[in-house]
């Protein structure tokens, strides 16, 4: 059974850091790239990240380029979504997804399996 499981969520300052983390099992962690996304009250969802598990290729949505991190660690099947300088409007459910394309990209559409999401809270 293909599972993912989110976890790193919470409530913080404006301007400050959180980590995300994406367990995976249930499929060959090697053969997929693994997203970001979210989704905010009242918005659509949102790519924010990928990354490649077999080259480490990685993307990310102009929104967070520059202030979020995604990195895997494939002998632990998991990847990280750390996040740093964080605003109000970062504030959503973030799920992470598993996709067979490669290059990764943002787009939910690549993506065949989902997380359940974890809540991250941004306070001004």
């Amino acid at each position: 059974e293909v599972q993912l499981v989110e976890s790193g969520g919470g409530l913080v300052q404006a301007g400050g850091s959180l980590r995300l983390s994406c367990a995976a099992s249930g499929f060959t962690f090697d053969d997929y790239a693994i997203g970001w996304f979210r989704r905010a009250p009242g918005k659509e969802r949102e790519g924010v990240s990928c990354i490649t598990s077999s080259d480490g290729n990685t993307d990310y949505a102009d929104s967070v380029k520059g202030r979020f991190t995604i990195s895997s660690d494939n002998a632990k099947n998991a990847v990280y979504l750390q996040m740093n300088s964080l605003k109000p409007e970062d504030t959503a459910v973030y799920y992470c997804a598993a996709s067979r394309l490669a290059p990764c990209g943002v787009a939910a559409w690549e993506y065949d399996y989902w997380g359940q999401g974890t809540q991250v809270t941004v306070s001004s």
